[in-house]
């Protein structure tokens, strides 16, 4: 059993190409904790075409594991979900416009949540305006 397990990673290490990281190395180059890599893996955000074991059954990373946290720490931080990401790899490829609809759907959500916060702000500066001190409680002149 032991030889089947090391003939399917020499075959899978060949078909990929020679470059392989441990776990600890790829939260390295991405700044991720490894439990982070871990839960990824486990929800599917990391796919099995990313990770081999070794001979001695440790995790190893295709390199091109980094690109991919890479792009998914970008779709995070512009305000993407963690669902959202794992609706985009489940579907493992898009057209350009389903691309472009994507990225446009988010910019429009942000450009929305720009105009709340564009007008929250603008009642700050109304209540400023108003000189309203809390010194006789709460919103008193």
């Amino acid at each position: 059993m032991r030889s089947v397990n090391y003939e399917v990673y020499f075959i899978a290490r060949a078909r990929r190409g020679a470059i392989h990281i441990k776990i600890s190395e790829v939260a390295k180059r991405v700044n991720l904790p490894i439990s982070t890599i871990r839960y990824y893996e486990q929800i599917g955000i990391i796919t099995d075409e990313h990770v081999l074991r070794d001979p001695n059954n440790y995790r190893v990373y295709d390199s091109g594991i980094v690109q991919h946290l890479d792009v998914v720490k970008q779709s995070l931080a512009v305000g993407f979900t963690i669902q959202d990401i794992q609706s985009m790899i489940s579907k493992a490829g898009f057209t350009r416009n389903e691309q472009r609809s994507i990225i446009q759907d988010k910019i429009s959500e942000i450009e929305e949540i720009q105009k709340k916060l564009e007008h929250a702000k603008q009642n700050l500066y109304d209540i400023l305006q108003t000189d309203i001190t809390c010194e006789d409680g709460f919103g008193k002149h």
